[in-house]
């Protein structure tokens, strides 16, 4: 068995510890949440401690934050480790043998489901190694949930964003952080060499002719190079669409990775987030876009923010061939006939437009009256995207390389 799978010797399931420990100090008021216990049991793991009061400082060093919390974490710690056989403590002998598996807390450890990971933090399989340290030990039949930042990300992927808090929503950024947004392909004017490319690059076949007496023995030929389509993304910041918008920020950031995305907020009026949200923590990010975006929370204009956007921005370039995210309940506080002529402008320079609207989730959702009305015909895809596990969809339709306009709306 791995050493490091070993708590003093003892072959316990480490992940069962730390988050027993953690438990009985959450119980006792000390907020020992699933990353201390997971730096807990790596303290274990590093230091392998020999005594209890070794044990005792792995903790210390892992699940306190101030000195405070101490007197409350070594009562609890007591509690819980108290009872083990520990000769070295006992004697004072630091060269004693390692804690042996006496009689441990009041608690047991049986096999029940595995983590999310399918192993401990030894990488065992959970399921083996609590058998085993029940096999040692004689125990059997309580349980203990193992919490771990996989667990609460799961558990917060079902609901929807409307219903998380600001805490709630970071512990999910870094479940975010492994999506990737991806948009089309297109061709460039850079070339590359390829054994069989259509285009003779001239200039490298002569130069490389003149190794052979200037006659060019070999071609070299060329093709252009594709790069991912620059993804811009509309976002309305209005007071019903304030937590999506903070969990569609937060995916921006977290997901982006190499594609070149512009971001954009409206509500009364038209901001660029681009260089506010480059280059910093998601928290800072979005704290730095509710000042930035002096209209957080108000009115919706769609219309005029579409309109400034494809006269601002737009036509100058930025629209041309890009894929367009705008992110809406479709509330347009003005005419919706200006919000239907502005998507058609930009429909004819964008690639493709996607629209994120939380309202479709319902299946009796149609889009009948109203801005999102006068928009849906000219949208490629209209998608949910109000919870992490509805994210899916919205991937698969910013990677979708065809315009599939919608016209009418299609069930289901």
């Amino acid at each position: 068995m791995p050493e490091a799978a070993r708590l003093a010797g003892w072959p316990v399931d480490l992940a069962e510890v730390a988050a027993h420990f953690g438990e009985r100090l959450r119980g006792a008021g000390l907020p020992a949440g699933p990353d201390r216990c997971q730096r807990f049991a790596g303290a274990i793991r590093l230091a392998a401690p020999r005594t209890t009061q070794q044990l005792r400082w792995c903790a210390r060093a892992t699940l306190a934050t101030g000195p405070a919390q101490l007197a409350l974490l070594d009562r609890v710690f007591d509690e819980v480790f108290g009872g083990l056989v520990d000769p070295a403590d006992s004697r004072g002998d630091p060269n004693a043998p390692p804690l042996s598996p006496g009689s441990f807390p009041p608690v047991s450890f049986a096999p029940e489901a595995p983590s999310p990971s399918g192993a401990g933090l030894d990488g065992r399989d959970s399921g083996s190694a609590r058998a085993e340290a029940d096999a040692h030990s004689g125990r059997a039949g309580v349980r203990v949930d193992v919490p771990s930042a996989a667990s609460a990300g799961e558990r917060l992927a079902g609901r929807d964003f409307a219903e998380l808090t600001a805490q709630e929503l970071a512990l999910l950024a870094d479940v975010m952080g492994r999506l990737r947004l991806a948009t089309p392909p297109r061709r460039c004017r850079r070339t590359r060499r390829v054994p069989h490319g259509h285009r003779v690059d001239l200039r490298a076949t002569l130069r490389l002719g003149r190794r052979t007496g200037g006659d060019p023995l070999r071609v070299i030929r060329q093709r252009a190079r594709d790069k991912p389509r620059r993804l811009v993304a509309l976002c309305d910041i209005s007071r019903s669409m304030e937590p999506y918008a903070r969990a569609m920020l937060q995916l921006l950031y977290c997901a982006a990775g190499g594609t070149r995305a512009e971001v954009f907020t409206f509500a009364t009026r038209l901001t660029r987030l681009t260089p506010v949200l480059a280059r910093t923590a998601p928290a800072v990010a979005l704290e730095r876009a509710g000042r930035a975006a002096p209209d957080w929370s108000g009115g919706t204009r769609i219309g005029a923010a579409l309109r400034e956007f494809t006269d601002r921005y737009g036509r100058r370039g930025l629209a041309r061939g890009a894929v367009i995210l705008i992110i809406s309940d479709g509330w347009e506080t003005g005419d919706p006939v200006p919000l239907g002529r502005e998507m058609a402008r930009l429909s004819r320079l964008a690639y493709r437009i996607v629209w994120v609207n939380p309202r479709t989730q319902s299946p009796r959702y149609r889009p009948l009256v109203g801005g999102m009305a006068a928009a849906w015909p000219h949208c490629d895809a209209v998608v949910s995207a109000h919870r992490l596990t509805a994210l899916t969809d919205l991937l698969d339709a910013l990677a979708d390389p065809q315009r599939r306009r919608t016209n009418q709306f299609r069930e289901g």
